[in-house]
């Protein structure tokens, strides 16, 4: 009887002891785009793809091992110090008024695709809409602001991408408005091909729209990003 408790005391830390990392290792990952089981999403050479507000501290092993801090090792520990004689009692302090709940920004994200040349939304498009930006919106009603950024890959001029990007932009602004988002929510800006996630160097052939290769190995490049800010109480 006695063997059964300690086993199953060793299986109940265990089971805790992976809850806690599980936890831990999905918030690290918030720098990288993630698909619905919480993978970071690859493009086709391996690399991850980071998020608009990603940073080098945001960095994991798995995407960006160069970044990552290695642990130092730990210094041994001291030897053990006689007690202290105990403190003086302190008065207690005067209590004060409750401080009303903190509030805490959560960034959304969402890639709504295109095709080459194109500024009307794909199906998978609206459907990763619904289920990563429209689903969030709603869930958290005190939205702050929904920044909609149109990206163009490198095919074609700089003006003519630019104008292309905003157009990417303002189709998703639409589709949300038409989904029951207010329009006073969403803001919209183009950043043109300033901003690729694959470069494709290694694609051969000139850099036109006939070149098929060149045009679906760019496809990442072609998206619209969605940051979402809400404001969620902090609990104390």
């Amino acid at each position: 009887m006695k063997n059964s408790r300690i086993a199953f005391n060793i299986l109940a830390v265990a089971s805790l002891a992976l809850a806690g990392s599980v936890s831990a290792d999905e918030a690290t990952k918030e720098g990288y785009l993630t698909d619905s089981r919480g993978n970071v999403v690859k493009n086709s050479y391996g690399e991850c793809w980071r998020t608009g507000f990603w940073a080098p501290t945001m960095a994991i092993a798995e995407c960006d091992p160069n970044l990552v801090k290695k642990e130092e090792p730990k210094p041994k520990a001291a030897e053990a110090k006689p007690p202290t004689p105990a403190p003086a009692p302190i008065a207690a302090p005067v209590p004060v008024a409750p401080v009303k709940a903190a509030f805490v920004p959560i960034a959304l994200q969402a890639d709504a695709l295109f095709d080459f040349n194109k500024s009307g939304l794909q199906a998978d498009g609206k459907r990763k809409l619904d289920e990563e930006v429209i689903s969030k919106l709603r869930e958290f009603p005190q939205v702050e602001v929904a920044l909609v950024t149109g990206h163009a890959d490198r095919i074609g001029s700089d003006a003519y991408n630019m104008k292309l990007s905003q157009r990417r932009a303002d189709a998703v602004k639409a589709y949300l408005v038409g989904q029951g988002i207010a329009a006073n929510r969403i803001e919209t800006a183009a950043k043109g091909e300033s901003e690729p996630i694959v470069s494709c160097d290694n694609v051969k052939g000139a850099a036109s729209g006939k070149n098929r290769k060149l045009v679906e190995c760019l496809q990442p490049n072609r998206r619209v990003m969605v940051e979402v800010k809400v404001q969620k109480p902090v609990q104390r």
